[in-house]
């Protein structure tokens, strides 16, 4: 299919009014009742097979080319964050302590786009083209999984899902073959100790100094246990002890994040981190209780789809910078669909080139809407070219 430059500055600019509508009315994880209902709305207005209520707020639609060919998957997702909006532009969140801080605004916008200019475009489509707008991405088990129970990749051949990217400059595309993002997994754990008087040491068990200390201890896991040729991060987010200066503390609570690609790896800290922790407190007197929870698998891009990916982007972008990157330590539940179909996550840079750009779930968040237009552009070359596949 070939959309022309007047139908793409036609679409750019609705592609912004989307975005900047969703920005201003952001809604959190499985509760974007009124953020479906508008994408539904719109699908159904352009005559696409619409499907609500998927995973739970979630949109499936269909739109069947007039051509043979495969049957390409496109994902967005469309839920916001509980951070509150500080940027002083006329589309900031009107909702206080929501808004999109991570580009789920631009995804639905540009899929969107790139929904509509298929339905004008139907006769010079080949094969069937499914358009997922999945809730949930933000929070643990994510929404993905849903729509999968949920017949979102039935009869699908392949999927494709972009990630706008601030800390990329504007104009940078980016993938690679294989682990592209790793598992983001979860702990917290409660130090127990005894309390007491702030001059009487001897007689407490103080569970701030030995959360002090597990903090110090969890860092040697990634540096002395973990092969220095495999990546893994153990990060300590949050640390809270104590009620007054003259009160040794009680009880102390620490909760983090672990970050692998290999199932090995994510095995190997999570038990090193059990044996620390159980370690230190016993050392110190204190008990414990360690809460994991297993977040989404790494993102593995598919080898054939990555270079696919790579090719288009190449020929599409006019010279721009196509390349392969390192990996990158966020995670993201598209994870679940590469495991089931063959695919490719990839991402489009959407950041100011002097690298000044709020990063991703800052309050300051903004991107460079003319970044979406790139990304629709790949999505329509890409499937495109995956359609055609024998």
């Amino acid at each position: 299919m070939t959309i022309g430059e007047h139908e793409w500055k036609e679409l750019y600019e609705r592609m912004v009014e989307w975005r900047r509508h969703l920005h201003r009315h952001p809604e959190l994880s499985f509760k974007e009742t009124a953020t479906a209902e508008m994408i539904a709305g719109l699908l159904e207005t352009w005559g696409l097979e619409v499907q609500r209520g998927v995973a739970g707020t979630g949109v499936v639609a269909r739109l069947r080319g007039e051509l043979p060919g495969r049957t390409i998957a496109l994902r967005a997702d469309i839920d916001a964050l509980p951070i509150q909006d500080e940027k002083d532009v006329s589309y900031a969140s009107t909702v206080p302590g929501v808004m999109h801080a991570c580009g789920h605004d631009g995804h639905t916008a540009q899929l969107l786009a790139v929904a509509y200019g298929y339905s004008r475009n139907r006769e010079r489509t080949a094969g069937t083209r499914v358009f997922l707008f999945q809730p949930g991405e933000e929070v643990l088990p994510g929404g993905a999984l849903g729509m999968i129970r949920d017949g979102a990749l039935d009869g699908v051949d392949a999927i494709y899902g972009i990630h706008l990217w601030s800390p990329f400059p504007y104009g940078r595309i980016a993938t690679r073959p294989g682990p592209f993002m790793a598992s983001p997994d979860e702990f917290e754990i409660e130090i127990v100790g005894k309390g007491g008087h702030a001059g009487l040491p001897h007689q407490a068990t103080d569970a701030l100094v030995t959360g002090a200390h597990l903090v110090v201890a969890l860092q040697t896991i990634v540096s002395r246990n973990v092969d220095p040729l495999t990546s893994a991060v153990v990060s300590v987010g949050q640390l809270q002890a104590g009620t007054a200066r003259n009160v040794i503390a009680e009880r102390c609570y620490l909760s983090g994040t672990v970050r692998t690609f290999t199932p090995e790896s994510r095995t190997e800290v999570r038990e090193r981190l059990e044996e620390v922790a159980r370690h230190v407190c016993g050392m110190h007197g204190a008990t414990y209780k360690l809460t994991y929870h297993e977040g989404y698998p790494p993102v593995v891009n598919d080898p054939r789809e990555a270079d696919r990916v790579l090719r288009v982007a190449g020929a599409l972008h006019r010279g721009g910078p196509v390349e392969v990157c390192a990996p990158i330590m966020a995670g993201e539940d598209f994870s679940y669909y590469l495991r089931e179909r063959p695919g490719c996550f990839f991402f489009v840079g959407a950041g100011a080139a002097d690298g000044s750009s709020a990063p991703h779930h800052h309050p300051r968040f903004d991107l460079d809407e003319r970044a979406m237009l790139d990304s629709a552009r790949l999505l329509v070359g890409i499937a495109d070219d995956a359609a055609a596949d024998d």
